[in-house]
């Protein structure tokens, strides 16, 4: 079947199209996205303005005409941390609701980290073994560990690159004593939840996901995305000690010219690079691998564990051969 995840985040509305049946790997058909950054958008009160709204409505409309253009049969909408937290999410879920008969799930912090772990064992595999998987996404760091597919420890940080770049980082270039205060702030958020994760032993993989942790990667020497999904990409604490300086000191300007940074994304790469610095400090983590797959990958997993197995035909008795009627 054609499906198509439809994911409000806190930079993008998202919708991909997979072709995808229970026990296969769904496969990629279209990508529509448009850059929102929600989390810019909440005024003094936490509550989505009402051009962001507006805006908001306008490209789920959009996505939905997509997602029937590409022949869709089912489209899994939800949202995550800009809307989640938004203080006008109940009239923001009922006007997508009225204006586009979307209805909106809205995942808690703890799915959006179950779920992608669960994207990144079916990408890895059993093999892999105890996996601590990292994500940074616009609004929210999540964290999850645990040796089967459902974790056995997940939280959610209000740590996302683009929630930090608008609330900590507002000069171009920064100032160095902001960067030192969020610097210092995301490691204290992180560490009042390490020993959550360390007393369940090291882990023997540790993955990142996200564009965040795709930019990050490439910037430090890792394989394009034209290189295809298959190749082993990596990130190292070291990589990133020697370029969280060095991003600091350029302008959004000269942060999206760096090879893999989207210009849309270079404002954030700081305030991003500051939390998979502290991340993989705090947790012990030298390098990690990149993981294609993520939260969208994960709804359309979970949602095809759901589906019923279709029963097979039945099979005719076949006529006696000749040989065997004569015993």
């Amino acid at each position: 079947m054609r499906l198509g995840v439809l994911d409000v985040g806190s930079n993008t509305v998202h919708l991909l199209v997979v072709d995808a049946h229970p026990g296969a790997r769904p496969l990629p058909a279209h990508s529509h996205k448009a850059e929102l950054r929600l989390a810019e958008l909440l005024d003094e009160d936490g509550a989505i303005g009402p051009h962001g709204v507006d805006r908001l409505v306008e490209t789920l409309a959009d996505a939905l005409q997509a997602a029937e253009d590409k022949g869709c049969e089912d489209v899994l909408p939800f949202a995550t941390s800009a809307v989640r937290e938004a203080g006008n999410a109940d009239q923001v879920l009922a006007r997508v609701r009225d204006e586009t008969g979307i209805d909106l799930a809205v995942l808690s912090g703890a799915e959006e980290a179950r779920l992608t772990f669960l994207a990144a064992r079916r990408w890895f595999g059993w093999s892999a073994g105890r996996l601590l998987v990292l994500d940074i996404g616009g609004g929210s760091l999540e964290v999850a560990y645990g040796m089967d597919e459902e974790p056995d420890a997940a939280v959610s940080l209000p740590l996302g690159a683009g929630r930090l770049t608008a609330g900590w980082l507002p000069g171009d270039p920064p100032d160095p004593a902001d960067v030192k205060a969020l610097r210092r702030h995301v490691r204290a958020r992180i560490a009042r939840s390490v020993g959550e994760f360390t007393r369940l032993g090291r882990p023997d993989h540790v993955v990142g996901t996200s564009k965040t942790f795709k930019q990050l990667a490439r910037m430090a020497g890792a394989a394009r995305s034209t290189d295809g999904l298959y190749v082993q990409r990596a990130l190292t604490r070291k990589a990133l000690e020697e370029w969280v300086p060095k991003l600091a000191a350029m302008t959004v300007e000269q942060r999206a010219a760096l090879p893999g940074v989207s210009e849309g994304r270079a404002a954030q790469l700081l305030a991003g690079a500051l939390v998979a610095e502290g991340a993989m400090d705090l947790f012990g983590v030298d390098e990690l691998e990149i993981c294609p797959w993520a939260l969208r990958e994960g709804v359309i997993l979970r949602r095809l564990d759901h589906l019923p197995t279709e029963p097979t035909e039945p099979t005719e008795p076949t006529e006696p051969t000749e040989r065997a009627a004569s015993r």
